[in-house]
């Protein structure tokens, strides 16, 4: 390739954790062969923010806005989230590149750092994922699990809102008091800093915790790693990593995908991002997934790990109250990878996961979010 450099347009949606993901492909591919322009694109998922994502569907919810982007000529490709891309895909995409894997556990999420067993009985606990409350429901019947939507600092922003407005409050409460000690020496205050010293030092999140009203009052969130990581708000609230045996994430968590229709582009892209081992892994978890069925409508957790010669498998299918459970580990021959995947999600569906997935389709047909 010669001359001027080529243009790739890259879709992708407008919230701040997607740029922030959007900006990490366009470094790869960005130099002296591409000229890479970020596209942002409103989806239906950003469009609803009353709905669950089960409830939408993946496809339409985050996916389908993009991909069509690619499919009409509007972009060269498209950059997700891998866990929300559908297993069946237009004939004319492919994934072109799946850069290297981010990490992949869940993390428990509150105001002062408390883990899962240090949470009070019958603590509220936000989540817009089936699996994520089937599995705290699995540890933790107690736990009240309720619905969660919106980007990232928003859903932290949520979580500390009512933890901000109560200091805000114990805060001006001192202030007054400070100002009718005003001369007394032997006045202490209960904090160091005054009213308006705190303020001005609280980060841009925070100050718009302070001024958010909520209509649910959560004790803890259930989010990525990943997405923490790539959004910088790891420092903003205590987190607790939660166990992989526990809770086995979704399939593609921590890892994104790139989309393009099949050709040059596509191949540009896969020999400038594709991480052999991270492909590996997310076509395992994404083979099982396609054979299992039930993506948005069951609580799965899939999580496949190269080892070597052998890829490590763990699948988790729970029902949506977390009181059954199928669970299997397997070494899969990293040279027939994706056949082995099928064996093993053909096991699983015959020891009772398929049961699990069709009690949860019938009970979303019956509308119960569970």
């Amino acid at each position: 390739m010669t001359g001027r450099p080529r243009s790739i347009r890259l879709a992708t949606r407008g919230s701040d954790l997607a740029l922030a993901q959007a900006r990490t492909v366009e470094r790869a591919l960005s130099g002296r062969r591409y000229d890479v322009e970020v596209v942002t694109v409103e989806t239906e998922g950003d469009r609803i923010t009353d709905e669950l994502i089960h409830r939408l569907g993946t496809t339409g919810a985050f996916v389908r806005a993009l991909d069509e982007r690619v499919l009409e000529g509007d972009a060269d490709a498209a950059i997700h989230s891998m866990k929300d891309v559908p297993t069946e895909m237009p004939d004319a995409l492919v994934v072109a590149g799946v850069p290297e894997r981010g990490p992949r556990e869940d993390l428990l999420l509150t105001p002062d750092g408390a883990t899962l067993s240090e949470l009070p009985e019958g603590a509220t606990v936000g989540t817009a994922s089936l699996r994520r409350g089937a599995q705290l429901l699995a540890i933790r019947p107690d736990l009240t699990v309720e619905p969660i939507r919106g980007n990232v600092d928003t859903r932290i922003e949520k979580l500390l809102s009512p933890h901000m407005d109560r200091e805000h409050e114990r805060r001006r409460e001192d202030e007054a008091e400070r100002r009718a000690n005003t001369g007394n020496e032997a006045f202490e205050p209960a904090f160091d800093r005054r009213l308006e010293e705190w303020h001005e030092e609280l980060s841009p999140l925070r100050l718009a915790a302070l001024e958010r009203e909520v209509d649910v009052t959560y004790d803890a969130l259930v989010l990525a790693r990943a997405g923490l990581e790539r959004a910088d708000l790891l420092g903003e609230v205590g987190v607790w990593s939660l166990s992989g045996k526990e809770f086995v994430p979704a399939p593609g968590q921590g890892a994104l995908c790139v989309t393009a229709l099949d050709g040059e582009v596509a191949e540009a892209i896969h020999d400038r991002l594709d991480h052999s081992r991270s492909r590996v892994e997310t076509t395992v978890e994404r083979t099982i997934l396609a054979e299992l069925g039930g993506g948005c409508v069951a609580p799965i957790g899939i999580s496949a790990r190269v080892q070597g010669a052998h890829v490590a498998a763990r699948v988790q299918v729970l029902s949506r109250d977390g009181e059954q459970r199928i669970e299997a580990t397997r070494d899969l021959p990293i040279e027939h990878h994706a056949s082995a995947a099928r064996g093993l999600a053909g096991d699983l569906a015959d020891r009772g996961a398929r049961e699990l997935i069709e009690a949860a389709r019938r009970e979303e047909v019956g509308g119960t979010d569970g």
